[in-house]
């Protein structure tokens, strides 16, 4: 007996034609160009990575989200940063951090592992942030951020700001009990959270239909009292709709909304995955009727007008500054061992370098301990932070 809505059979692939008319009226045309932009941008930075990578540049794994670039940009798009809102990304949320004001340069250094990425070579890949910044650093097990999220969001509400939190999982991670206890803690305390789960098909490898016997992920939500919708995350301007609509929702004092996104990861879980446990033909048909990019580019071209040299303006931009952010990281050096402690103990431990190192200086000039390692000071958004 064939599932309904959980097997892979039911989740073919959409056409550009799939694009609801009315999707993302409320945004000018220039905001319509820059979720391209995003988009754009996502893509042919990893494509740099991926470069980067087969040169051995890259320090650990490479992750990808080719495929659903639109679903992360939409959805960050309708978070407002004037407002001070915090997003929690995921390894598959590049897009959100570069719309929230992450940097090309940052990334790559993080990849590299340089002495002046963000976390100063001792985290790798997109694991970096700060609540200043309008992102949090996420951490590798699934399910976890959205109990710290339900605890950042809680922080809103008893301090009676009208801002709201927004967190990523997979579809894996709605099966933890991080996932569960997170969800309905938040939704009992009403909390201005959004929980995005894109909807990818596989938990690494393993299909969704071997690890849930729910039709959908978003009836999880039901058993806590949280609304919610499920929507074509390949479509970037219906992602920003509902987004935008659960961003609200929370910012009135709605409490906790589900958001089910449906799309494709069209890279295995990391760059040494070679997707084996696929069946044959299914990337290639993602690919060929359902690239996020595609669909966009032809709403573009149809509702906006958009020229092939306005387009072409942003791809010619995005290649300068992601060629750019990657010359200049190649540059940077790497850490030095002496810096290890720097910026986690207060008054670390030092050890004479030896002679071959001696005159060796650190990369950076101060390590200061930035808010989002844990020390923020409870004040408004743009406060400063207390530096231990």
């Amino acid at each position: 007996m064939a599932r309904a809505a959980g097997s892979r059979a039911a989740r073919a692939p959409r056409s550009a034609e799939g694009t609801t008319p009315a999707a993302g009226q409320a945004l000018t045309r220039a905001q319509r160009l820059e979720l391209y932009y995003w988009m754009r941008l996502t893509r042919t930075l990893e494509e740099k990575l991926v470069a980067l990578y087969r040169q051995t540049k890259v320090v650990g794994g490479l992750f990808r989200s080719l495929g659903q670039e639109a679903d992360a940009v939409g959805t960050a798009f309708a978070l407002d940063k004037s407002a001070g809102d915090i997003l929690s990304p995921l390894i598959r949320n590049l897009g959100s951090m570069l719309v929230r004001g992450a940097t090309p340069l940052e990334v790559v250094r993080q990849y590299m592992a340089k002495g002046d990425s963000p976390t100063r070579g001792r985290e790798l890949n997109i694991h970096f942030g700060g609540p200043e910044r309008g992102f949090i650093g996420q951490i590798s097990h699934l399910g976890d951020m959205v109990p710290v999220m339900a605890g950042v969001t809680l922080s809103f509400k008893l301090r009676g700001e009208r801002r709201v939190g927004m967190v990523y999982i997979g579809d894996g991670a709605t099966s933890t009990g991080s996932f569960h206890e997170g969800i309905n803690f938040a939704a009992v305390q009403r909390c201005p959270l959004v929980v995005v789960v894109e909807n990818n098909g596989y938990a690494y490898s393993t299909p969704n239909h071997k690890q849930t016997a729910a039709e959908r992920f978003l009836d999880k939500a039901i058993g806590y009292g949280v609304p919610g919708e499920r929507v074509d995350g390949n479509d970037v301007l219906a992602s920003y709709d509902a987004a935008k609509r659960a961003v609200d929702r929370a910012r009135d004092g709605g409490g906790v909304t589900m958001l089910e996104l449906m799309t494709y990861r069209r890279k295995g879980h990391a760059e040494h995955d070679n997707q084996s446990y696929i069946p044959d033909g299914e990337i290639e048909r993602w690919a060929a009727t359902n690239d996020p990019i595609d669909r966009y580019l032809a709403v573009l071209r149809e509702r906006d007008e958009a020229t092939a040299e306005e387009l072409a303006g942003i791809d010619a931009r995005v290649t300068r500054e992601v060629e750019a952010a990657a010359d200049e990281a190649e540059r940077s050096p790497m850490p030095e061992p002496t810096d290890a402690l720097v910026g986690v103990y207060a008054d670390p431990p030092t050890v004479e370098p030896l002679w071959f190192r001696e005159g060796v200086r650190s990369a950076v000039a101060e390590h200061e301990r930035p808010a989002g390692w844990g020390t923020f000071d409870g004040g408004k958004p743009g406060a400063g932070a207390r530096h231990g």
